[in-house]
């Protein structure tokens, strides 16, 4: 389709819609897509992002990454940066499903070892890490248990077993975002989240074994860094976030921000697009209850992260420091942060959305884990269970260019209804299954939405963050399991 608003190239990869584009607009919106991608995105993400270049504070441009398409407010794949002077918060940017991120775990292990497993060891995950719509974990905490994890994100799990100390220096933020206060938090949405620890949820939410076959090794030098040299080695990969914790925390503060925009005197053209100022009362209890929503999803994603740990120790007999299972590493990519960039010559603190976005730090950066700080920070890019997943690092582009941020995963092309009525679950399965890809589900509607032809070639969506300096690709991993909600 062509785009419905005037868009001009900045370059291949680089297309922006200027402020006359729409009344109001701030700054330019830019999207970072190939002219193929540009052409395929939907009317929604064209309205979005110039939406968000109207919000007050906003600074730099109104970003959406090439993976992007309609979401709440934003548009999946949106970032944006706010003055934390006159700037504002917005829950539509940052997602209901807060730190929704991804995490890879090496092994020392290959294919031929575990392909001949890969049905129990995927039935065992599956027993392992509830999945699916209301899914309770094996994790049973109080209320005032699940407060101090909120506040404390990882390293709560790490201290009672749940992990490695070296997990956490894995982590982005060491597994926690500061600023946490559990006071910011209602009984509703800890009522929502205290069974749900160590969960996978629904959705495009998936647990993965993958294989790096020896033609997806794009950069060696980089692989061999990450641990990541061994032919056809196996890795896990999976992807989740703060389960209904995080949505009821995003529920309750769009009502208390549609309130406080009257009162500050703030219209928006979208009432998805709820916010309010930084620095009032109402945003800085926002971002102390989102930071307990991010802080629960690290901790969610680490109590999995050893869950995955005793399945395939007790499938291979072995230790699971022998199988080398260690973290490379775990991104958020549904996260407001604050951070430091030069915007218009000037160096500004500044309120980073990242909705269906990646951090995507450069070489050098101190937020980056030492043993990765030569390199560049590693982004995990996830793809359909069908098509397989990219590891990339951080650039100075990013850094530059777009808030140290970089695409999250395909981008949906198909609705969820639309995809169920072209597929059935259990036939989907089946296929997959035949083409050596086995899969365990709660949902065989839940299956059917996430079937590969409902997404974006991802190879495409590395092709252009590529293409556009803002990350460089590493390797490519593809399925042989897949455990999905």
């Amino acid at each position: 389709m062509e785009a419905p608003m005037a868009v001009q190239r900045v370059s291949d990869y680089v297309w922006e819609i200027p402020v006359t584009a729409k009344e109001g607009m701030r700054v330019p919106a830019r999207i970072y897509a190939s002219e193929e991608l540009l052409k395929g995105m939907d009317a929604g993400v064209f309205e979005q992002v110039t939406n968000v270049a109207c919000l007050p504070g906003i600074r730099g441009h109104a970003l959406c990454m090439p993976d992007g398409h309609w979401g709440y407010g934003f548009p999946i794949g949106g970032v944006a940066a706010f003055s934390t002077a006159d700037g504002v918060i917005s829950p539509g940017g940052i997602g209901f499903d807060i730190n929704c991120g991804m995490r890879l775990l090496r092994t020392n292990l290959t294919r031929a070892e575990v392909q001949p497993r890969v049905r129990d060891l995927v039935e065992a995950l599956f027993r392992a890490v509830p999945t699916g719509v209301g899914c309770r974990g094996f994790l049973h905490l109080t209320g005032p248990e699940f407060r101090e994890m909120a506040a404390e994100g990882a390293a709560w799990c790490v201290r009672r077993g749940f992990g490695w100390p070296e997990d956490l220096e894995a982590t982005e933020d060491g597994g926690r975002i500061p600023g946490a206060d559990p006071e910011a938090v209602s009984h509703k949405a800890v009522g929502r989240g205290i069974h749900q620890l160590g969960t996978l949820g629904s959705g495009n939410h998936y647990l993965e074994i993958q294989v790096i076959e020896p033609q997806n090794v794009l950069d060696p030098e980089l692989a061999a860094a990450f641990g990541l040299d061994i032919p056809e080695q196996v890795v896990v990969m999976f992807h989740c976030g703060s389960r209904g914790f995080g949505h009821q925390v995003a529920t309750d503060y769009l009502r208390i921000f549609e309130e406080a925009m009257r009162r500050y005197g703030i219209a928006v053209r979208d009432r998805e697009l709820a916010c309010a100022p930084w620095t009032s009362p109402e945003g800085q209890r926002y971002f102390s209850a989102m930071a307990c929503a991010a802080n629960a999803a690290f901790a969610n994603r680490q109590v999995i992260c050893h869950r995955v740990r005793e399945v395939f120790s007790e499938a291979f007999g072995r230790d699971a420091r022998d199988l080398g299972l260690e973290m490379i590493y775990d991104v958020a990519h549904n996260i407001a942060k604050v951070e430091r960039y030069r915007v218009d010559g000037e160096e500004r603190e500044l309120v980073i959305h990242r909705k269906g976005a990646t951090r995507a730090f450069a070489p050098g950066r101190p937020e980056v884990p030492p043993r990765y700080r030569a390199i560049g920070q590693p982004v995990i890019i996830g793809g359909s269970m069908e098509t397989g997943s990219y590891l990339l690092v951080g650039t100075a582009g990013a850094m530059a260019e777009t808030f140290g941020s970089t695409a999250h995963g395909s981008g949906r092309t198909m609705s969820r209804t639309a995809a169920k009525k072209k597929v059935h679950g259990k036939t989907l399965q089946q296929d997959l299954e035949a083409r050596g890809i086995y899969v365990r589900t709660a949902s065989y509607a839940g299956l059917a939405e996430e079937v590969g032809f409902a997404y974006k070639d991802i190879a495409r969506v590395v092709h252009a963050v590529e293409g556009a300096g803002i990350s460089r690709p590493v390797v490519r991993f593809v399925p042989i399991g897949n455990i999905k909600g």
